[in-house]
């Protein structure tokens, strides 16, 4: 994603529940509690130079990346220690490094250099520790490496009192630390996830580790030179496969180990393709099959990489009355009010090679019966040479020119639809109604130019002025169906994310996977920092 200028908070228990330097704490976690391993004795506290910084990242090559963050640390602190107090690490160093040990389980695979020095300064049995001024610079070194790895959630008050973005490009180090110091209750929103998604990704993502685990994750043998199609009351081995695989996953509730395609079967099978976004039928193709076999490992990194684009949704979203979010690998558009959806439409979005971009901003206007103002590129690659074949094709489509510029007059013909839905952005992209319907039927829907087509945009446009009574459905209905484009603009601004997941856990509890349709799973979830 590129240009993209927002964050969110989505915390996921971060650091501590409450702290302060002059009081004890109770980790809650339960790993151990620092009180029962700190020091009883009074200790000196040395403080850090320069020097010791240099001669610290000669020694520890591999967290050389970190120096520039960390010299500044403390520089801005008078180059005092952060981590000790008169009985040795303090309550923070603690609770930071059991939030690093924790990490994996909150589908984030990182580690960082020296991990294991790092375990010992916390070890009761380790025989050899580092020195104070290495604990204390490691410390600040795991500090930076835990604010990069998940900055979204650190603070966007922050951010916003300061007018930067928490990337990974512009993290404000030392502004996080002093705000974790003085102000802990920060870290610890869980409400901001969303929707509680992050938690369910977590509690699927544990499902499918055990699966991986306990070997449970069979693969379904078949000879793809030679199979076909399996449908109702086949008869196969690989059917009695399907069906393990099935239970395995929750589609169906028990195995009874039958090789039958069988009507229990039947209700497994399209509750496996409705998960996967997959036309409901009963056929199984070798796609499907081959789909199967994918390894459970590659389940289990898309669940992980999801979870850690639900750091980048606006931290406001959910606090929003209404709100709007396209997920353009499930091609669904969402619309709620007062925490329930009021409308799920499908959508089809950009090709491959006009993606529709991934970002948020607020919807402020409607428009009934629009123009639309054909893009320049179009007009260069499409338009002239039809005209140059037919020179009655702009009146042949409801086209004119308009001030040097091509644009499609209103009617329900226009490619716009009867209505618009429109939201600043440096896009030049909307949500619109299409005349084209029997795009829908298909189950990968990438066929625009990047803006989004909506099924539903007739009734989306009912339900989000249904309690304006400004505008009634006859009013509406009449300046959708009408020649003269009509703009409504919205009393109240409508948040809208729009969102790339490959993942993504029903109210039901069952996880859904989506088609990998710009292939963003490929690359480092980090491109996923909206700048």
């Amino acid at each position: 994603m590129r240009n993209l200028s927002f964050l969110i908070i989505i915390i996921t228990g971060f650091l501590f529940s409450s702290f302060s330097f002059g009081n004890k704490i109770q980790i809650t976690s339960g790993l151990h509690s620092a009180d029962n391993i700190r020091s009883k004795n009074t200790i000196s506290v040395t403080s850090i130079d320069s020097a010791s910084i240099v001669a610290f990242f000669k020694k520890y090559s591999n967290l050389k990346s970190y120096q520039k963050e960390v010299s500044n640390l403390y520089k801005k602190r008078e180059y005092n220690t952060i981590w000790f107090d008169d009985k040795g690490v303090n309550e923070f160093g603690y609770l930071l490094h059991e939030k690093v040990g924790l990490l994996k389980e909150q589908g984030v695979e990182k580690t960082i250099p020296y991990q294991n020095v790092i375990n010992k300064i916390f070890d009761e049995t380790a025989s050899k520790k580092p020195s104070q001024s290495d604990t204390d610079i490691l410390l600040t070194s795991l500090f930076v490496f835990y604010a990069n790895v998940i900055n979204p959630d650190i603070d966007s008050q922050i951010a916003d009192e300061e007018e930067l973005y928490l990337t990974t490009k512009n993290i404000p180090y030392g502004k996080i630390l002093d705000s974790l110091i003085l102000i802990p209750e920060r870290l610890n929103k869980k409400e901001h996830l969303l929707f509680g998604q992050y938690n369910k990704l977590q509690a699927a993502l544990t499902k499918y580790q055990i699966i991986e685990r306990n070997n449970l994750w069979k693969k379904i043998d078949i000879d793809s030179a030679t199979y076909k199609d399996l449908k109702p009351f086949d008869s196969a081995n690989a059917i009695r496969q399907i069906r393990e695989r099935l239970f395995v996953v929750g589609d169906l509730k028990r195995d009874s180990k039958r090789n039958v395609y069988d009507e229990e079967l039947m209700a497994g099978v399209l509750n496996y393709k409705k998960r996967y976004g997959l036309k409901l039928n009963y056929t199984l193709t070798l796609e499907h099959i081959k789909q199967m076999n994918e390894p459970v490992s590659n389940s289990i990194k898309t669940i992980m990489l999801n979870m850690e684009r639900l750091r980048f949704i606006p931290a406001n979203f959910t606090d929003a009355n209404e709100y709007i979010m396209v997920n353009i690998p499930a091609f669904k558009m969402f619309y709620a009010k007062n925490n329930k959806y009021e409308l799920v439409s499908d959508v089809f979005v950009g090709a491959k090679w006009a993606e529709t971009e991934i970002f948020s901003g607020m919807m402020d206007k409607i428009v009934f019966s629009p123009y639309w103002n054909v893009p320049q590129s179009i007009i260069d690659n499409e338009l002239k040479l039809n005209m140059a074949s037919d020179k009655n094709y702009l009146e042949e489509h409801n086209m004119e020119w308009n001030g040097g510029r091509v644009r499609q007059k209103p009617g329900p013909k226009n490619s716009l639809g009867l209505v618009k839905f429109m939201f600043p952005n440096p896009y030049d992209i909307y949500m619109h109604d299409t005349p084209a319907k029997s795009l829908f039927q298909f189950e990968n829907r990438t066929f625009s130019h990047g803006c989004i087509n909506v099924k539903e945009a007739k009734t989306l446009a009912h339900v989000i002025l249904k309690d304006d009574p400004d505008w009634p459905a006859e009013k509406i209905d009449n300046a959708m169906n009408g020649e003269k484009e009509t703009t409504c603009i919205l009393k109240n601004k409508i948040p809208i994310y729009i969102g790339y997941f490959t993942a993504w856990v029903e109210d039901t509890g069952e996880i859904s996977f989506f088609p990998d349709v710009y292939e963003k799973d490929k690359s480092n979830p980090s491109n996923l920092v909206m700048e």
